[in-house]
């Protein structure tokens, strides 16, 4: 359920809707179970979610009480150690944009399984993809990554993986 006004609106307490729009550094956490169906594919693909807006489009973390539900874009932080990757994969339905904290991050533009174009992102870069484009990324350096994944939609579509992403065909069961 997304945030709404109806507290705001109706004079409720100022101080605890106030605190309701809040998530903390302090209250998060490195989520490693909820990708963890892709290292099956290897365990380069292990890496972690750290969930402040929604929940993303590969788990359902609706019982999560210290994630602020989203109304329009889900955000959060995912933590790539050295050597992880985020397979191939796309979404149909919506851009993502990626921002980088800490560490580098390669992310890879695919067009079939041929031809890919490479751009390495560091501190305060960023990249915007648009739906239907698939794209990757991976840690090449020797420190965790650490960057800012925005979804612009309440719930996304679970991602497809193409034709030549170790993921295709990968379950979570």
């Amino acid at each position: 359920m997304p945030l709404t006004t109806t507290a705001y609106d109706n004079g409720d307490d100022l101080a605890a809707y106030t605190d309701s729009l809040i998530a903390t550094k302090a209250s998060r956490v490195a989520d490693f179970d909820t990708l963890s169906f892709q290292e099956k594919a290897g365990p380069q693909y292990r890496r972690g979610q750290i969930r402040y807006v929604g929940s993303g489009a590969t788990g359902n973390h609706e019982g999560d009480s210290r994630i602020i539900p989203s109304g329009g874009f889900t955000f959060s932080n995912m933590l790539l150690p050295p050597g992880a990757e985020g397979p191939a994969h796309t979404h149909h339905d919506v851009e993502e944009a990626f921002f980088v904290l800490e560490g580098e991050v390669k992310v890879g533009i695919h067009r079939g399984p041929d031809e890919v174009e490479y751009r390495t992102l560091g501190y305060r870069d960023m990249i915007v993809v648009p739906a239907g484009v698939t794209r990757s990324l991976k840690n090449e350096g020797d420190t965790d990554a650490l960057f800012c994944v925005v979804i612009g939609t309440q719930k996304p579509q679970v991602p497809t993986y193409p034709e030549y992403s170790p993921m295709h065909g990968v379950t979570r069961g």
